[in-house]
This record gives C-alpha cells, sequence and structure tokens, in this order.
C-alpha cells in the first residue's frame, strides 16, 4: 500500500491504500479521501464541544473510521461504513458498539467484514500483477532497444534516412521506459507516501518528463507513418532539411505543448504532483495532441494498406493467390506495432472506462511495443542482418586469415 489514510484497522487501511494507488494514474479517487479527513475534523470538533458535557457514559471519540456519539452505559450504537467503502461495493454494511461500564466495545462485526474489504483483495492483486508486467516489459524493451540504437549506429551502411527516423522512435522507447521508472521510484517507493497530497518539485519533474516522453514516442509514430506514406506517394529525394523536419515535429510540437500544460498547471491547477487530470481542463493540453496524432496514424495506416493493396494486385481483380494474401498480411502486422494502431481502441473513450482493460492494454502490452518494434525494424531486418553477418565475416577474416567453410554455407543460406 502506497496512501496513508490513517486507518486503525490495518488491513482495512493497507487495502485501501494498495487500490487508490494503483488506480492513481488513471482514476484517482483522493476525493474519497479527503472526504474522510473532512469527517475526521468534524468529528474531532464534535468530540471538543462535548468534552465539557456530562462524563457519565461513553464518551464520543472517532476511531479513524467513524464518529461514535456519546451514549449511555447499556446502549448500543448503529454506524454505517463509510461512504468511501462505496467506492468498492454497490452497497456497504454497518458496525456497531455497545457503551459498557468499562467504555466502549470492538466494532461488531469488525470494519473488514462488515464493510466487505476482504472481497476486494483480488482487485489488489490485480493491479500488483499490472504493475509487474509492465516492469518487465519495460525492462526487456529497454536492454533490446538499446543494442538495437548501438547496431544501427554502428555499420555505417545502415545510416540512412529510414533508419534515423527508426533510431529516434527507439529513443522515445528508451526514454520512456526510463521515465516510467523514475516515476514510480519517485511516486510509488514508500508506502507512507501520502499521494493525494505530495507536492515537491521532484515528483512534478517525474511527472513532466514522463509526459513529454509519451508524447514524444506518439509523434514520431507519426513521423514513421507520414515517411513511409511519401515514400510510397513519391520517390522524391529526402534531403537533410526534410529530416530537420521531421526531428522538429517529433521532438519540438511535444516540447511546445509540455511548456504549455506546465504554464496551466503553475497559475490555474498547482495541486498535488501534477498526476491527478480527473475533470481538469487543462489535461487537454496533453491529451488532445495525442488523440490527434493517434487519428491521423490510423487515416494513414489505412491509406498505406489501400495502396500496398492496389500494388499487390495493380488490375484491381480478385486474388487467386495465396502467397499476396500472405505478402498484405504480413506488411499489414509489421506496421500495426510501427504505427502504433492498437492505441485506437480507447482512443474516444473516457478515461475511466473498463479500468481493469485500459490498464492491461495500455501498461502491459504498451510496454513491450518497444520489444516487438525493435525486433521487427532491426534484429528481423534482413537488411540489419546482411550487415551484421558480413561484419562477421570480415572479422574472421582479420582473426584467422580464411572463412570456414562453415561461414561461406552460411552465407549462402541467409534468406537475403
Amino acid at each position: 500500500g502506497i496512501l496513508e489514510m490513517g486507518l486503525c484497522v490495518r488491513v482495512t487501511r493497507s487495502f485501501l491504500a494498495s487500490f487508490l494507488q494503483a488506480l492513481s494514474s488513471l482514476h484517482p479517487e483522493c476525493e474519497f479521501i479527503f472526504q474522510l479527513e473532512e469527517e475526521e475534523r468534524g468529528c474531532l470538533q464534535y468530540v471538543e464541544e462535548q468534552g465539557n458535557r456530562s462524563t457519565e457514559g461513553c464518551r464520543p471519540f472517532w476511531d479513524a473510521v467513524v464518529c461514535w456519539p456519546q451514549a449511555a452505559v447499556g446502549e448500543s450504537v448503529q454506524r454505517a461504513c463509510p461512504a468511501i467503502f462505496s467506492l468498492f461495493k454497490n452497497k456497504t454494511g454497518s458496525v456497531s458498539r455497545n457503551c459498557t461500564s468499562a467504555g466502549w466495545s470492538r466494532p461488531s462485526p469488525p470494519y473488514h467484514i462488515a464493510c466487505s474489504v476482504d472481497d476486494d483483495i483480488p482487485e489488489q492483486s490485480y493491479f500488483t500483477t499490472v504493475k509487474l508486467i509492465y516492469t518487465v516489459g519495460y525492462s526487456v524493451s529497454l536492454v533490446v532497444l538499446t543494442a538495437a540504437v548501438f547496431i544501427l549506429l554502428l555499420f555505417r551502411r545502415l545510416r540512412c534516412a529510414r533508419n534515423f527516423i527508426h533510431i529516434q522512435l527507439f529513443i522515445t522507447f528508451i526514454l520512456k521506459a526510463m521515465a516510467v521508472f523514475i516515476r514510480d521510484a519517485t511516486l510509488f517507493s514508500n508506502d507512507d507516501t501520502n499521494h493525494c497530497t505530495l507536492s515537491t518539485f521532484t515528483c512534478k519533474a517525474s511527472v513532466v518528463f514522463c509526459h513529454y516522453c509519451v508524447m514524444a514516442n506518439f509523434f514520431w509514430l507519426l513521423v514513421e507513418a507520414l515517411y513511409l506514406n511519401s515514400l510510397l506517394l513519391s520517390s522524391f529525394y529526402h534531403s537533410r532539411q526534410c529530416l530537420w523536419g521531421f526531428s522538429l515535429l517529433g521532438w519540438g510540437v511535444p516540447v511546445l505543448f509540455i511548456v504549455l500544460w506546465i504554464g496551466s498547471r503553475l497559475y490555474f491547477e498547482d495541486t498535488e504532483c501534477w498526476d491527478i487530470n480527473e475533470d481538469s481542463p487543462y489535461w487537454w493540453i496533453i491529451k488532445g495532441p495525442i488523440v490527434v496524432s493517434i487519428t491521423v496514424n490510423f487515416m494513414l495506416f489505412m491509406n498505406i494498406i489501400r495502396i500496398l493493396i492496389q500494388k499487390l494486385n495493380p488490375r484491381l481483380i480478385q486474388f487467386n493467390n495465396s502467397s499476396q494474401y500472405r505478402r498484405l498480411t504480413k506488411s499489414t502486422l509489421l506496421l500495426i506495432p510501427l504505427f502504433g494502431t492498437h492505441y485506437m481502441f480507447f482512443n474516444f473513450l473516457p478515461d475511466y472506462f473498463n479500468v481493469n482493460l485500459r490498464l492491461f492494454i495500455e501498461l502491459c502490452m504498451g510496454s513491450f511495443q518497444g520489444l516487438l518494434v525493435a525486433l521487427l525494424y532491426c534484429f528481423l531486418n534482413q537488411e540489419v542482418q546482411k550487415e551484421v553477418h558480413m561484419q562477421w565475416l570480415r572479422w574472421q577474416v582479420r582473426s584467422y586469415g580464411v572463412v570456414s567453410p562453415a561461414a561461406k554455407g552460411s552465407q549462402m543460406d541467409t534468406p537475403f
């Protein structure tokens, strides 16, 4: 658990903290925490007002969950579960205490039973599993992407406009993975951190860096789509100025929107750690361009599929060759991770629509997107494989003075 809710019932406290923390990035419910704190202040004020009155019976007190009133000996008082528990169940139960000569009895039934908290423990396990999966996914992607960038920079023959754009996209995936790790380490590393009131320069900087890396990633996916469309529609030479334009779009445009968003948060909504964007109109300064880039990418994706169909079947007759189907299917599947087309699934849905499914698709599947892109456009690329193989043969010649028959055979068998 990460939220410190001040509940005296440890099981209830730990679960609520973990659940709210897991949802904090997509569906923050800090208003419930603030509501509980407001009820506590009201109860303590009531206790103070009752302090000078009769001391007979059981005195009012706040047990960190419910406010109990003044009661006479032998009286039984019943209280409904706090409104915060309605977040987890459609209906909540109630808890009662008896006023005895020795004071208040223990709550009956206990909070974790009366308020049905234990029934939701599997939800906590689910979010813990999601965090584990995306941590593994980003870690593996980070290693593979770093190796891919090194390979594309190492060999001179691989330095071209297409691979330049691939490298920039790989770097955005690397930065995105690093940003997620930095954000988790800053916001979620301490169990005693009150996520709803945390407001430091470090946590805000980590959130800003994470948002920038995500925006840059989407814009470089857009650059990939624009570049591929330009290759299919025309054969003009992509000059250095063209690459500078792509770089400005991929790296510069996100800076503009991030600066605007930072200014809006500083002057109009400087609350918490800037990671809570529920009902915030300023969030569209970041979300809007991302939604537009995803939409444009999807249209470019459909246009490329149309062009591929025409190129595979120029006479526009019905396919009668299964190899053409395989080529088109392969081309389509290769483009999906490159364009991030899977993001269209939730593009126009509310942020809090089916949180569990969104967490799985956007965090779990998204964490492996960099790995898939690096494999498809570097390690499984025939041009890259050929260059690496030729470099291996040159190294054998320099080391041993002659190429082994096995190496020659492997060169002939390689499907270039």
